[in-house]
C-alpha cells in the first residue's frame, strides 16, 4: 500500500489534489451535517448574523477561502508543505461554496427548496471529476496515447482534437454529465456523441428540425431514461442533503 501510495500520488505530485478532494468531501459533509441540526433545532448550533441582523451565508467565508488557497496552491507549485496546506484550504472553501451553489445560482435563499437540490447534484459531480485524475485518467484520454503516438505530433493532435469533437457534440446534444465525464474519459464522450440528442438542446432544434422520427425517438428515451433515474437520483439527493427532513414552522436559511 506504501509503494502504491509513493508511485501514484507523492512522485507524480498529486498530494495537493488528494488533500483538496478530501478536504473538500469532509467540508461537505460536515456543513450538511450542521445545516440539519439547525434546521431540526437541535445542537448547539445557530444561523451566524452580522451586528446589524444580516444573515452570512457560508458561501461567503467559502469564497474568501477558495480565493486564499487557490492563489496560495498556484504559488506553491505540487510539493511541499505549502503546496499541502493551501489545498485543504482550497478543498474547504470549494466545500463551502459548492454546497451553495444553487442559492449562487438562483441569486436566491433556495437551500432547502426544490433547486437546491442542484448543489448536491454539482458536489458529486464535481468529486467524482476530481477521482478520475487521482484513478490515473488524463484530459482528452492522453493516458491512452501510446510512446510512439506521442512521438508522431500530428497522430497526437489528431487524437486530442478527435476526443475534443466527441466532448463539444456530447455538450450539444444536451448532455453535460456525459460531456464533463468524457473529458476524462473518452469512451463516455463517444456513447454521447453517437446516441440521439435530448429534447430542447441546441442539436435538437437545429438538426433535428425535419426529422420527425428522430425527435419521436429521443423524446421517448429521454422520459424512460428519466423515469427510470430521477427516482434514484433523488433519493440520492435526499439521503444526502437531507431534503426528506420536513421541520414544520422553520425557515429555509441556511448558516
Amino acid at each position: 500500500m506504501g509503494h502504491w501510495f509513493s508511485r501514484n500520488i507523492l512522485e507524480p505530485g498529486k498530494l495537493p489534489m488528494l488533500l483538496a478532494l478530501t478536504s473538500f468531501v469532509l467540508t461537505f459533509l460536515l456543513t450538511r451535517t450542521v445545516t440539519r441540526l439547525i434546521r431540526a433545532g437541535k445542537g448547539p448550533f445557530r444561523n451566524v448574523s452580522s451586528a446589524g441582523g444580516l444573515h452570512i451565508h457560508h458561501v461567503v467565508p467559502g469564497v474568501v477561502l477558495t480565493v486564499l488557497g487557490g492563489f496560495g496552491a498556484v504559488a506553491s507549485g505540487r510539493h511541499g508543505f505549502g503546496a499541502a496546506a493551501f489545498a485543504v484550504v482550497f478543498g474547504i472553501g470549494a466545500g463551502l461554496v459548492l454546497d451553495e451553489f444553487a442559492l449562487i445560482l438562483h441569486l436566491d435563499d433556495v437551500y432547502w427548496s426544490e433547486e437546491g437540490r442542484q448543489s448536491v447534484e454539482v458536489v458529486v459531480l464535481t468529486a467524482a471529476l476530481m477521482l478520475l485524475p487521482l484513478s490515473g485518467f488524463s484530459p482528452l484520454g492522453v493516458d491512452g496515447v501510446t510512446a510512439e503516438e506521442r512521438q508522431d505530433r500530428v497522430g497526437f493532435l489528431l487524437t486530442l482534437a478527435l476526443n475534443f469533437l466527441f466532448i463539444l457534440v456530447t455538450l450539444v446534444k444536451g448532455k453535460l454529465r456525459m460531456a464533463l465525464i468524457g473529458v476524462f474519459v473518452p469512451f463516455v464522450a463517444l456513447v454521447g456523441a453517437v446516441r440521439l440528442a435530448r429534447p430542447g438542446s441546441w442539436w435538437w432544434r437545429h438538426l433535428y428540425g425535419r426529422r420527425h422520427r428522430a425527435r419521436a425517438r429521443g423524446t421517448v428515451r429521454a422520459y424512460r431514461h428519466d423515469k427510470r433515474w430521477t427516482r434514484v437520483r433523488r433519493r440520492a439527493q435526499d439521503l444526502i442533503g437531507g431534503f426528506q427532513e420536513r421541520v414544520p414552522g422553520r425557515g429555509t436559511g441556511s448558516p
